[in-house]
């Protein structure tokens, strides 16, 4: 089993793929839920220091970003699925 084990730089490419599609048309699940959205849908919180996106259905918190010029945090733990389309 051993040998079937990888550090995190084997996923490199298919999360470059990932992080460069088009996230606004991502359909997005909702954890609490179950609603499915398109990220470009959700409801967005802007008056702090970052965004917070909701679920239009239940008001949880889907997505946590903030940024501070040259690092960016990103808390997703709300959405419990993420379908992209490559551009």
């Amino acid at each position: 089993m051993e040998e079937l084990t990888l550090d995190g730089n084997a996923a490199a490419g298919i999360l470059q793929e990932v992080f460069a599609a088009e996230v606004t048309t991502a359909s997005g699940t909702c954890a609490g839920c179950g609603r499915v959205d398109e990220m470009g849908a959700v409801v967005v919180y802007s008056a702090g220091p970052g965004l917070v996106l909701r679920c239009r259905g239940c008001d949880s918190v889907l997505v946590k970003v903030a940024t501070d010029g040259t690092r960016i945090w990103l808390d997703m733990s709300g959405v419990s699925s993420l379908e992209l389309r490559p551009v």
